[in-house]
């Protein structure tokens, strides 16, 4: 194995040095949450289409039950955390900015916490083919637990003509407040590097390289430690400086690799995959247990909260539940955010239920989370271009988003924002820059579903009136062939009736020939009277048989 310090790093554009706040919630040792007396499961917990519910209302599930899931490619299916009784499937409050409420499969836990048949471990993954690895990962559930929730599955097949060389692990956790990450790697490194032998083995890479940044010492040493255990070649724990936003994908790959990503790609289009800790966790459990994801560990912290510290709990406890497990509401509590300080949301209700995104509940005082000060007319000081890691123009980007002029701002490379805070942070006119950025996308996403939609109505429309138009020429056609059969029909049967008509009109020029010819005067001089007789007999008889002939003709 490589020396874990001879890794040449490369430094992105921008960033922030920050006040970690970490120290608070690594006080306490991570603990199992308990199970709560209901579990609620929003349908919609990924990118992509939203889970179709496969129970209905009074079934009993059991633990470990695939209770939901989409037919399209990028989805997640959901499975039942515990076993229980479907309480309800309907609208419920979710984790949303604007305090939405979604269609959440709800669970009353029976605390017998039965299994359901779970599907054979992959021990032998090395002898399996490829495309059953991803399968079982897909029918786990996975979906990146760093926060984006885009389903695993779908990044661990980049496609036949796309030569992965790069595996990255991100073990950064660069954001303040968080630590779930930094517990997970200092308490089951082991099955880290389980998950990473797996995705080595799927992805047939070169090399891997495990980014952790240097606040996480504890956790950078078990790394090693469980790669030097496993013997795994090629694989380096590479030690990176704090600094914020070192976690996202691209700058992690960039801090790493030397790399960019390039404007609307993705990592696997220059030979890299990335995946979160956390992740590659859940892979080793799926695959070599037959485990889906059920549990996540989340960071509950601030000074809002009695007794910061890190708690592994099933997906779908309420919010609430787990913030009484941590000791409670302090009377410093201000705000509750989900998510760290710089790209959390903050949540109007603790009833909401965590997901397989929520990494952390941060119970801020004022001082931790104040509200914006006023706004007032951006001077152009530059400090956002000078911060953003994108290397960005979020001055203009502000401007155009303001106008609503959403071609524009596109041209800016909008979708290129990553949404980490730092213009906003850094900004002394105190603009909520982040804000406008997201009404721009969600404004562009919301246009380009109704041009999908009338699309789709226009190729509709188009496709029922040529529909109706063959339907006519069909019909038109039966009528053109019936009728021209009734004309031939029509014709044959005028010949036959002349021929008719012309063989009566012979007929009865015969006949009438016939009887004048029998009333024409005979010459019968000579003839005795008896002799007289005989021919008026005869000729009366000859006449009968003709008369006879006619009537059977």
């Amino acid at each position: 194995m490589t020396p874990p310090n001879q890794q040449r790093l490369w430094r992105f554009h921008g960033g922030l040095h920050l006040p970690d706040n970490k120290a608070q919630s690594l006080g306490r040792e991570l603990t199992q949450a308990t199970v709560p007396q209901r579990l609620i499961l929003p349908l919609q917990q990924h990118i992509g289409e939203e889970d179709k519910p496969l129970v209905a209302v009074g079934e009993r599930v059991l633990k470990g039950q695939m209770i939901a899931r989409s037919k399209a490619y990028i989805s997640a299916p959901i499975h039942a955390p515990t076993s229980g009784t479907v309480a309800s499937i309907g609208p419920e409050p979710i984790p949303h900015p604007s305090g939405l409420v979604a269609t959440c499969i709800v669970i009353e836990p029976d605390g017998e916490d039965a299994w359901a048949e779970l599907p054979e471990p992959m021990d032998d993954y090395q002898q399996r083919d490829r495309a059953d690895l991803r399968e079982r990962v897909r029918w786990a559930g996975i979906v990146g637990l760093g926060g984006a929730a885009f389903p695993t599955s779908v990044k661990l097949n980049p496609g036949p003509n796309v030569r992965i060389k790069t595996l990255i692990i991100n073990g950064a956790e660069c954001e303040p407040y968080i630590t779930c990450d930094d517990m997970l790697m200092r308490t089951r490194a082991p099955r880290i590097v389980s998950g990473i032998k797996i995705l080595k083995h799927l992805l047939e890479v070169e090399e891997c390289l495990i980014g952790i940044e240097d606040n996480k010492p504890v956790a950078i040493a078990a790394m090693r430690q469980a790669v030097t255990d496993a013997g795994l070649q090629k694989t380096r724990v590479v030690t990176i400086p704090t600094l914020y936003p070192s976690g996202g994908e691209k700058q992690l790959i960039h801090i790493l690799t030397g790399k960019e990503v390039p404007s609307h790609a993705i990592p696997a289009q220059i030979g890299v995959v990335c995946h979160n800790v956390g992740t590659t966790a859940a892979i080793a459990d799926a695959v070599l247990e037959g485990k889906p994801l059920l549990s996540r560990i989340v960071t509950l912290t601030g000074d809002g909260v009695a007794e910061p510290r890190n708690l592994e709990a099933l997906i779908g406890t309420p919010v609430s539940d787990l913030i009484a497990q941590a000791g409670g509401y302090t009377n410093a509590v201000y705000k509750l955010i989900l998510g760290g300080p710089m790209m959390g949301i903050a949540l109007h209700t603790d009833a909401v239920p965590l997901t397989k995104a929520a990494n952390c509940l941060l119970v801020a005082s004022r001082e931790e989370a104040p509200d914006p000060s006023p706004v007032r007319p951006c001077i152009r000081c530059g400090e956002c271009a000078r911060v953003c890691p994108v290397s960005l123009l979020p001055q203009q980007m502000y401007w155009y988003a303001r106008a609503k002029d959403f071609d524009k701002v596109q041209a800016y490379n909008l979708f290129d924002c990553i949404e980490c805070g730092c213009c906003s942070h850094v900004c002394p006119a105190h603009l909520p820059l982040v804000q406008f950025y997201r009404f721009a996308k969600n404004e562009i996403w919301a246009q380009e579903e109704e041009k999908r939609k009338a699309e789709q109505a226009r190729q509709r429309h188009e496709a029922r009136q040529a529909r109706l138009e063959r339907l006519e020429r069909e019909r038109k056609a039966k009528l053109r062939k019936k009728k021209e059969a009734l004309e031939k029909k029509k014709g044959a049967g005028g010949k036959e009736q002349d021929a008719k008509k012309a063989a009566i009109e012979a007929a009865m020029k015969r006949v009438a020939e016939k009887k004048a010819a029998a009333a024409a005067p005979k010459n019968t001089e000579g003839l005795t009277p008896a002799q007289q007789r005989q021919v008026d007999n005869a000729e009366a008889r000859r006449r009968a048989a003709e008369t006879e002939g006619e009537q059977e003709k």
